[in-house]
C-alpha cells in the first residue's frame, strides 16, 4: 500500500520537514509520495527553502532516509472557480475556494484504496486545518490518520529552523534575537483522534460529493437527515440559512425575494399591464427602505430616500419587467452554487412563461417549507 503525506502549509514552509522528521523519529510508516496544499503567496518560500536552499536534501542526508516523490508539481496551489491560483486566503470568497479545494482534493485521494493518506495539519491558516480535519472525518478510511507536529517554543518562527540536526548547528533565534542550537530542539507529532463518517454515509451520496463545493456538502448530509426543511430569513445580516448553509444577498436583492416571497404560493403575473401599477414599486420599496436607502434604487423606481419616507409616493412608476428576470437569475445562481440541487430547487425563484405574461414565484412557500424571518 502506497503512503501518502498531504499537507497544508502557509507563511511557515519548514513544518513540513519537521512534520518529515517527526513521521521518521516516530516509527510510522514513512511517506513514499507527498503533496503539499497551499496558495500563490506561500509558494515561493516553500519552493525556496526545500529545493534552492536544500533544506528537503539536507533532511535526507542527514538522516538517511527513504526517497520520497516530491517536486513542484505535487505542490498544489489553491484555485478559484476559474482555475486561477488565490494569492492568499484572506477574504470570504479565498475562503470559500480554499474550502472547495481542499475537500475536492482529499476526496479525490481517498478514492485510492491501495493508498493510505497521513494528512499533516500543522501548516498554513486555521480555517485551513478546519477545513482540511472536515474533509479528512468525511472522506477518511481505517488506513487513514491525522496529525499535527510542535516544536519546542523557543524554535517556533525561527526561520533558519527546518530541523534538529545531529550535530550542534547555532542559528538566529526567534524575533532575530540571540541564538538558539536546532540540535537540542525536539520536534513531537501528534496523532488526532477524528471521526470517521464515511461509512455512515450513503454510497451513492458519498460519490455524488466529488462535484459539490463544500457548502453543498455541508448542505447535502444536512438535508439527507432532515424530514423538514426551514428557511431563516435574516434581514440585517442579509442571509438565507437552510440546511446550516447561509447565503448571503445583497439588500435589493433580500428585497425582492422578500418581496416575491410576500406573494405567496401564486406570485406575481407579470403581463402587459403589471408595470401600469405602482403598488408593486410602493410594496418593493417600503421592505428595501428597511433594510438600505441607496438613492439609484429609489431613483429607478421614479422617487427618493427622502420623498418615500415622507409617504410622498405620487411620481412612482411601476415596477418595470426588466426588473424581475435579473434579479431571480442573481439570486438563483447564489442559491444554486450554495446548496446542492435537490435543496436548491426547494427555495429558488420559479418563472413560468404563459403567452404574452410569465408567473414569478418563491418556490419555498409551494413546499411549503417552514419560513422564519428575523
Amino acid at each position: 500500500m502506497k503512503n501518502i503525506l498531504l499537507a497544508t502549509t502557509g507563511a511557515s514552509p519548514q513544518v513540513l520537514t519537521e512534520t518529515l522528521f517527526a513521521i521518521h523519529q516516530s516509527g510510522k510508516p514513512f511517506p513514499d509520495e507527498v503533496f503539499v496544499i497551499t496558495t500563490q503567496s506561500a509558494k515561493t518560500s516553500l519552493m525556496n527553502g526545500l529545493f534552492r536552499d536544500g533544506h528537503l536534501q539536507a533532511l535526507f542526508k542527514e538522516y538517511d532516509l527513504p526517497p520520497v516523490v516530491l517536486d513542484e508539481s505535487h505542490i498544489w496551489l489553491i484555485e478559484d472557480n476559474d482555475g486561477n491560483p488565490i494569492d492568499d486566503a484572506k477574504s470570504i470568497e479565498d475562503q470559500t475556494y480554499m474550502a472547495d479545494f481542499i475537500t475536492r482534493k482529499v476526496f479525490s485521494l481517498t478514492q485510492d484504496e491501495n493508498c493510505a493518506i497521513h494528512a499533516s495539519l500543522a501548516g498554513g491558516r486555521k480555517t485551513m486545518a478546519f477545513y482540511f480535519g472536515y474533509a479528512m472525518s468525511l472522506f477518511g478510511r481505517e488506513q487513514d490518520t491525522l496529525s499535527h507536529v510542535f516544536v519546542d517554543d523557543e524554535y517556533e518562527f525561527v526561520r533558519d529552523f527546518w530541523f534538529p540536526t545531529k550535530e550542534p548547528k547555532w542559528v538566529t533565534g526567534k524575533n532575530g534575537q540571540g541564538e538558539v542550537d536546532v540540535s537540542k530542539a525536539t520536534v513531537t507529532l501528534a496523532e488526532i483522534p477524528f471521526v470517521r463518517m464515511r461509512n455512515s454515509i450513503d454510497k451513492s451520496l458519498l460519490n455524488s460529493m466529488m462535484n459539490y463545493s463544500f457548502s453543498q456538502s455541508v448542505g447535502l448530509l444536512n438535508a439527507s437527515h432532515s424530514d423538514n426543511l426551514s428557511v431563516t430569513i435574516n434581514r440585517a445580516a442579509k442571509i438565507l440559512e437552510i440546511v446550516g448553509v447561509e447565503i448571503t444577498l445583497t439588500q435589493k436583492e433580500l428585497a425582492f425575494y422578500l418581496w416575491l416571497l410576500d406573494k405567496g404560493e401564486q406570485g406575481v403575473v407579470v403581463d402587459r399591464y403589471f408595470d401600469n401599477d405602482p403598488e408593486h414599486s410602493i410594496r418593493f420599496l417600503a421592505i428595501y427602505s428597511e433594510m438600505a436607502s441607496d438613492p439609484r434604487v429609489f431613483e429607478s423606481f421614479g422617487s427618493t430616500p427622502e420623498d418615500f419616507s415622507e409617504g410622498n409616493h405620487h411620481s412612482i412608476k411601476g415596477m418595470q419587467k426588466e426588473f424581475l428576470q435579473p434579479l431571480k437569475s442573481y439570486i438563483n445562481k447564489k442559491i444554486k452554487s450554495a446548496l446542492p440541487e435537490q435543496t436548491a430547487s426547494t427555495i429558488e425563484i420559479m418563472s413560468q412563461k404563459d403567452g404574452a405574461q410569465t408567473r414569478y414565484w418563491v418556490n419555498a412557500c409551494a413546499n411549503k417549507l417552514t419560513l422564519t424571518v428575523i
